[in-house]
């Protein structure tokens, strides 16, 4: 006895039946969800089970939309006079695996047309966008190798280290933008008050001799600073990143303006700098800002300072020498400080080196201007700059100073844009973007 389908379901078993290994993939899944073999009894095996099948059906389901384009366009030219075709194998890479088709390559004369590859938009052994975005999430991470087998444990998809380094390096040179075009001063009125900071830290890169007919010995291995820079509105705990390797003090101020104009500064914002004592941070500061800035010398880099100098100013007891020191900073009485610092400068025959009272008085005198930590504790504003140290060691660090990585400037460079947009927020905009374009 027949049992009758509603016409709806008539037609999608008619339509399964045109597609048995599709057919046979989704019996596969039911027969999960009815646990027919009685053996799915703990969550975790049922996820697992899921898991296999869904990543086979999506590399099935692919192949078999791929197939049905491949015979679409290759009608549309059949018809035409004088052209030809053989086949050849396509395969790209994507997030459930390869895919792998026969596409018929048409010719006429000495022109070859490819229909499915040119309106699918693959090439032989290219990966996917979706595939493409994974793999630059894991190798913005981590080094290429440990990235493989993470691609490899999570996604089942096996791709070479190489490729995954040239898919990300592909990706962070797009994103990079070598630009030393000056932002625009704002003409509205803004925030009261942006934290900006800055700071360098040292990056292994590797120069290559183009000219050398031994690339492995035509190396050279130096370091380089690339400086970070943050701002955000007082109160907001969402920075905006800027980070620049080739581009010296100049881009790096350029860099602390644009972040400070996205953080909301305005014509009538006053900017708190703080930085680590560099001279380049508090002369580009006072470059950028003019009277709305003000620069702040990290108030920890002044304290490790004061307590290389204690162990000669105050031998017996040295902590409680710095913690004097430390409530005289705090309430801007920087000349008491001088003077205790004074009591036991070194003797001028004494190197610099091993001077540490002498190069911490040297130190403050020379940023007088500098120390109002005073007036940042009563506005309820840092006095250090930790904020933009643990940003160098997760933006900057985490990727570009792992043991044993050499990187060449240029791809050094990109990679900071390719960290700093994931921490600017704008990773899925990125992504969005690319989608669009291809649409």
């Amino acid at each position: 006895m027949s049992t009758l389908l509603p016409p709806n379901d008539e037609r999608l078993l008619a339509r399964l039946n045109q597609h048995p290994q599709l057919r046979a993939r989704i019996e596969r899944l039911v027969d999960l969800v009815e646990d027919a073999g009685d053996d799915l009894r703990k969550a975790d095996e049922a996820e697992r089970r899921v898991i296999e099948e869904v990543r086979r059906l999506g590399q099935e389901v692919l192949e078999d939309w791929a197939d049905g384009q491949v015979t679409k366009r290759a009608e549309e030219l059949d018809q035409t006079p004088g052209v030809w075709r053989d086949g050849k194998k396509l395969c790209w890479h994507s997030t459930f695996g390869d895919i792998e088709v026969t596409e018929p390559q048409f010719r006429e004369g000495t022109r070859r047309r490819r229909p499915f590859a040119q309106s699918a938009q693959v090439e032989h052994r290219n990966c996917s966008l979706p595939l493409q975005r994974v793999l630059t999430d894991l190798g913005a991470d981590l080094p290429f190798a440990q990235a493989a087998g993470k691609l490899q444990e999570h996604y089942g998809v096996a791709l070479s280290p190489s490729t995954i380094r040239q898919v990300t390096e592909g990706h962070a040179q797009v994103l990079f933008v070598d630009s030393d075009d000056e932002p625009a001063w704002p003409t509205q009125p803004g925030v009261g008050i942006v934290i900006a900071e800055t700071d360098g830290g040292m990056v292994p890169l590797v120069e290559v001799d183009p000219d050398s007919p031994d690339r492995r010995r035509g190396k050279r291995l130096l370091w380089k600073e690339a400086k970070l820079s943050l701002a955000h509105a007082h109160g907001s705990t969402t920075p905006v990143y800027a980070a620049t390797l080739g581009g010296g003090v100049a881009v790096a101020g350029q860099q602390l303006l644009a972040c400070a104009i996205a953080a909301g500064l305005g014509t009538n914002t006053q900017v708190h700098a703080l930085g680590d004592g560099a001279v380049w941070i508090a002369d580009q500061v006072a470059a950028r800002f003019g009277t709305q800035g003000r620069y702040t010398v990290d108030f920890f880099h002044v304290c490790d300072d004061l307590a290389d100098a204690a162990k000669r100013s105050a031998p017996d007891d040295p902590n409680a020498w710095v913690e004097i020191q430390k409530k005289r900073l705090k309430s801007n009485q920087i000349i008491p400080v001088l003077a205790a610092l004074s009591e036991a400068l070194e003797p001028v025959t004494v190197a610099d080196a091993d001077a540490p009272v002498r190069a911490c008085h040297r130190y403050l005198s020379n940023r007088l201007d500098h120390l109002d930590y005073q007036g940042a504790l009563a506005q309820g504003l840092p006095i250090g700059s930790g904020e933009i140290e643990s940003a160098h060691r997760y933006v900057v660090q985490q990727r570009l100073k792992r043991p044993g990585a050499w990187w060449t400037p240029d791809n050094a460079e990109a990679m900071l844009a390719l960290r700093t947009t994931r921490a600017n927020g704008k990773w899925a905009a990125y992504w969005q973007g690319l989608v669009k374009q291809a649409a």
